[in-house]
């Protein structure tokens, strides 16, 4: 669960898929603009964690908005189909990630 103070506003987290470390977010649909400040600090602690070389992003091919993951040095590495839905995989490397700072949002 992902908190901001008291407040939930959604789940998120790495899960081992495979070789990969797969980080995914949900956030509450009155809550996305927090989405960035959330990753942010996601990036930051798998950046100080050895064990997770790089991350990866599964989205739906209908998102459009990727500058912030291609910002960061995302790449997309081709699709996977996950019953029988399609997604555009990224890898994001995070040995050389720069810390990005306390979060703000």
């Amino acid at each position: 669960a992902i908190f901001e103070g008291d407040r939930y506003i959604g789940w998120g987290g790495f899960q081992r898929e495979g070789e990969d470390w797969d980080y995914g977010l949900v956030l509450r649909p009155d809550i996305f603009g927090l989405g960035l400040p959330v990753t942010a600090q996601a990036l930051d602690f798998a950046r100080a964690d050895a064990r997770i070389p790089y991350i990866t992003f599964l989205l739906p091919p209908s998102r459009r908005r990727l500058g912030a993951l291609r910002r960061r040095g995302a790449e997309q590495v081709g699709q996977v189909q996950i019953e029988g839905a399609t997604f555009l995989k990224f890898r994001l490397e995070t040995e050389t990630l720069p810390a990005t700072g306390p979060a703000t949002g």
